[in-house]
């Protein structure tokens, strides 16, 4: 998967740093020539220009990506580029960076947002949850013990599809706290059963992480795991 990351600072090297290692393609691109850092992230594509510009945007070709993350520290640059994104190159998947509550209202379809957050763990995560599907992704760790919170798409060829939700016997230390399906929240319930396309977030134990992969999509596993 190509992605582009527009800001270079600590959060946009971050991100790019963790999604490299999972085995994607990312352009950093940033206008200031400070920033451009690329012995800090060598195996990246770097690119100065201003992101809120079509022509660089068009230089970077950004029809070419999966994803496009507006990382800057700037609220206004991340809703600009999220929505030239969107709506000029088409990019299906946009992610942006929201740095003060007060504005995060805007950060929505209407810019061309698909997903806004504020946290680079949670940004990288929520880019590899577009093309996971059957792949454990950790949404973020708890700072008190050594617990996260993981999600995981039921993929066709999963043991659990059908399953009586009450009958299935967890890992040890794992709970399961929230089904999405088809847009709705659903609170597991144990007379319910999981179906395809179930979007399961689990409270997890660092050393149950796998085991609870292996159990829910035994076919599948994340990049560079093995």
């Amino acid at each position: 998967m190509r992605v582009a990351i527009a800001g270079a600072g600590q959060v946009g090297r971050s991100i790019a740093s963790e999604l490299l290692d999972n085995g994607h393609e990312v352009l950093l691109i940033d206008k200031d020539p400070r920033a451009i850092k690329a012995e800090s992230v060598p195996r990246a594509e770097w690119l100065l220009a201003d992101a809120c510009e079509l022509s660089s945007l068009e230089e970077a070709a950004l029809q070419r990506c999966q994803v496009a993350i507006a990382s800057t520290g700037d609220d206004k640059v991340n809703l600009v580029v999220s929505l030239l994104a969107k709506t000029e190159f088409g990019v299906p998947r946009t992610v942006a960076r929201v740095n003060h509550p007060r504005n995060e209202w805007m950060f929505n379809e209407a810019w061309g947002v698909d997903v806004s957050v504020s946290t680079p763990r949670i940004m990288s995560a929520l880019v590899e949850e577009a093309v996971s599907v059957g792949d454990l992704v950790r949404l973020f760790t708890f700072r008190q013990g050594d617990a996260n919170l993981v999600e995981l798409t039921l993929p066709e060829d999963s043991p659990m599809i059908g399953r009586r939700v009450g009958d299935i016997d967890w890992p040890l230390d794992t709970a399961l706290v929230v089904i999405l399906r088809e847009g709705r929240v659903l609170r597991p319930d144990p007379d319910g059963t999981l179906e395809l396309n179930d979007e399961l977030l689990f409270v997890a134990a660092d050393e149950t992480e796998e085991q609870l992969e292996d159990m829910l999509s035994p076919h599948h596993h994340r990049p560079g795991r093995d």
